[in-house]
């Protein structure tokens, strides 16, 4: 029964292999042809490429004040690799914190954060292809080691919100470098590497908002079931019940 057993689990591994493996290989491959391979775009102009994401430049203000708000209450915020633990090597390599307030995740809400947000959780349900979205916080000097995104079906917003006016943080994206600015925003590939340099004295507050590349009909149409299909499955549900630990006042 035994030799049965691990006779049917091969053959179950071996045709799992030949069904997912070459699609999974094809999305890849186009995927990156489709973006420009290593001649792709390190910052894209957001008016050309993600336009709708102009509205949330445009209400800067009313983000930035249920940003202080959320900041000024008795929330402990999650740092990021408690919510995500393979952030840990860029999230959790100091003794500075990267704290993040998760407002959307693959097509899941946390519904009380965004309770405690309703202008920005209504302006980011404008935002056609919508990926993820969090407030990311970076403590005072809290740098960010270079890595590189996972995801070429994604592309990465980030708004200023609070910026420390002593040396600002700063952001460098493969050769290319950019330097944070109180409502002022910017799109760029977090899959090339990139790091932040924090010499700061005070904290650095942005939102982070993640939103599908543009591509041809039939390569959006399956990274849109794989985003919010797969990964929603096997990431951000994870992630939502991460968030819901921390959802609650502090006693």
């Amino acid at each position: 029964m035994g030799s049965i057993r691990r006779i049917s689990r091969a053959i179950i591994r071996r045709a799992a292999k030949v069904v997912f493996v070459p699609p999974l290989i094809w999305y890849a491959r186009n995927m990156y042809r489709a973006s420009g391979g290593d001649k792709r775009p390190v910052f894209f102009d957001i008016h050309e490429t993600a336009p709708a994401l102009e509205v949330l430049t445009q209400n800067y203000t009313a983000i930035r004040a249920e940003a202080e708000a959320l900041l000024s209450g008795n929330l402990r915020l999650p740092s990021y690799h408690e919510l995500d633990p393979n952030q840990q090597p860029i999230s959790g390599n100091d003794q500075k914190r990267w704290k993040v307030f998760l407002l959307y995740a693959m097509g899941e809400k946390p519904r009380a954060n965004r309770e405690l947000c309703p202008v920005t959780a209504a302006l980011l349900d404008k935002v056609p292809n919508l990926y993820q979205a969090f407030f990311s916080i970076l403590e005072a000097g809290k740098s960010v080691p270079a890595h590189n995104g996972p995801h070429l079906g994604i592309i990465r917003y980030h708004l200023g919100l609070i910026v420390p006016k002593d040396n600002p943080p700063c952001m460098r994206v493969k050769d290319q470098f950019h330097t944070w600015q109180e409502g002022s925003s910017v799109l760029f590939d977090d899959t090339w590497n990139h790091e932040v340099i924090n010499k700061s004295s005070g904290d650095r507050v942005i939102l982070l908002v993640d939103v599908l590349r543009p591509f041809p009909p039939l390569l959006h149409s399956i990274n849109l079931l794989h985003s919010k299909g797969t990964l929603r499955m096997i990431y951000a549900k994870g992630v939502l019940r991460g968030a819901e630990k921390f959802s609650k006042p502090a006693a």
